[in-house]
């Protein structure tokens, strides 16, 4: 009765620690949530005034499947204007969501038995897509001491016959990796020789990056790589437009038909207002993007300095997005108030939330068992509170019976 693939497909561990959340918000506990993956603040007042003036201007109707050709032709000036790449607007389809141009750009092009490189950590999603088409995603685990990224020589030894997609993550949900155009190149020549490889690039958090990081395209890179190139973005993170769910896919004009002939059967098109609006903020003023790149490189100096306060917590620090993914396994082992032991990140994660009432996230969920990802997508006053508390459920452990520290 129901399709054998949803067998190999979880929930969304996003939206289940939300749905926790929640579900515990509702009985009444106060919880400070660390599992947030979008902006805090509202979208800004010009581009909601946008989004009303489309709706009193009647552009309450289905548009394109593949976006309206004023949206179509915004982006190609955003990419041309930031990012350097020059797109026709016929090589450009809309989506609702960043993910939903993913999840069909794998459904257009993916066949059984088929494998999609994964670096690890992921964004939690990636893997059940890939599955979802019958399709095997190859988990390539990407070290600390790499800085979570992935080095050519691994990709190279990744790469079979049936590969058909590399899906690259920059700057990476949930480590924060930025990756260097000198690392870029190197993945790119990579791919080279190997002309059955697809590169998928999302770059929905470009406009976050710290520390004197900078976001490159790898298509600014490796322009000759264009015809097996998608380029996948948005405006929720940038634009605090979560749900208003507009996000765009640039790339190989055959591909790109594919796409919105799913589209044409699936959802039709994205929300006509919603499109309004996100041509007014991807053509009206950019201050609502670099004030909140500001208030995110603050918030992200501010939880290093309380992680390196916290016995048995450690982080590589993040060049990029609103995540630090936090070492916990200082903290295996150690038992709790209860008696329990923390064994695993997993464990680590529900104590916290029962006994300090922080949500975070499970790093196994991204591909990577020992850390937990916290987003700094919240205010300063609850990022204050959230480390105080996971100070005090530490402090409240003990060690196993038996363990020696030096």
């Amino acid at each position: 009765m129901f399709s054998e693939r949803l067998a190999s497909v979880k929930p969304s561990p996003s939206m289940a620690a939300k749905a926790k959340v929640d579900a515990l918000r509702a009985q009444g506990r106060k919880v400070i949530d660390f599992t947030i993956g979008e902006p805090d603040f509202d979208t800004a007042a010009h581009i909601i005034e946008g989004g009303i003036n489309a709706l009193k201007s009647g552009h309450t109707r289905y548009t394109a499947s593949a976006g309206t050709p004023a949206l179509r032709a915004a982006i190609a000036r955003k990419l041309e204007r930031e990012n350097q790449l020059s797109f026709r607007a016929e090589e450009i389809v809309v989506g609702c969501g960043a993910k939903h141009i993913i999840y069909n750009a794998f459904a257009a092009s993916l066949n059984d038995g088929d494998e999609v490189i994964v670096p690890a950590p992921f964004w939690v999603s990636y893997p059940d897509m890939v599955a979802l088409q019958a399709a095997k995603p190859v988990i390539v685990p990407c070290t600390e001491s790499s800085g979570f990224k992935l080095k050519a020589a691994e990709l190279a030894a990744a790469i079979t016959p049936r590969t058909r997609w590399l899906i690259l993550n920059t700057p990476n949900n949930p480590s924060g990796a930025v990756y260097t155009r000198e690392e870029l190149a190197a993945i790119c020549e990579v791919l080279r020789a190997h002309p059955q490889v697809w590169l998928m690039t999302d770059e929905i958090y470009e406009h976050f990056v710290y520390n004197g990081a900078r976001h490159v395209s790898p298509l600014s890179v490796a322009p000759d790589l264009r015809e097996r190139t998608l380029l996948v973005n948005g405006l929720s993170k940038a634009y605090a437009f979560t749900g208003w769910r507009i996000g765009y896919g640039a790339g190989p004009l055959e591909l790109i038909k594919r796409i919105n002939l799913l589209l044409t059967q699936s959802t039709t098109c994205a929300s006509a207002m919603s499109q309004e609006a996100a041509v007014v903020a991807l053509d009206g003023p950019q201050d609502c993007v670099a004030e909140a790149a500001q208030l995110f490189a603050k918030r992200c100096d501010r939880v290093m300095q309380l992680i390196g306060q916290i016995p048995g917590l450690s982080c590589v620090r993040p060049d990029g997005a609103f995540y630090t993914f936090v070492n916990v396994q200082g903290l295996l082992g150690q038992i709790t108030p209860e008696g329990r032991e923390l064994a695993s990140d997993v464990d680590v994660m529900e104590y916290f939330i029962m006994q300090a009432q922080v949500a975070v996230i499970d790093g196994t969920s991204y591909g990577c068992p020992g850390y937990l990802r916290i987003s700094f997508a919240t205010s300063m006053d609850e990022i204050e509170n959230g480390f105080a508390a996971i100070a005090k459920a530490v402090a409240a452990c003990r060690p196993a019976m038996g363990t020696i520290h030096a």
